[in-house]
């Protein structure tokens, strides 16, 4: 059996508008790689009203588990109050864990 790496996948479900926004604090903190899905559905606040927002987008990425809990604390300071966004951190096992490692994180100058 091929040998598996413990990493997180971090599902973040927010608002099309707060794409480009998410993807570069990805990138910041050393993400190499994302999906991003198209999500439609109803949460706390009803159904989400896309004809004039746009849709809902789900985006996953496979971290280690310090960067991941280190995107969930950014993501909940800088859009949670503010925006229709949820967030979590889910055990998955991984082959090829090299491929998941952090990349060197980019200076926000």
């Amino acid at each position: 059996m091929a040998t598996t790496t413990p990493m997180k996948l971090v599902t973040i479900v927010t608002e099309g508008l707060l794409k480009d926004q998410i993807i570069e604090l990805l990138k910041k903190e050393g993400v190499r790689g994302f999906t991003i899905t198209r999500a439609d559905g109803e949460g706390s606040r009803g159904i989400h009203a896309s004809r004039w927002e746009g849709p809902n987008l789900k985006i996953e990425t496979i971290v280690t588990d310090p960067v991941g809990r280190k995107v969930l604390e950014l993501i909940s300071v800088k859009y949670f109050d503010h925006y229709a966004v949820v967030a979590w951190l889910t055990d998955v096992e991984v082959l090829r864990g090299e491929k998941f490692a952090p990349a060197p994180p980019k200076n926000s100058e």
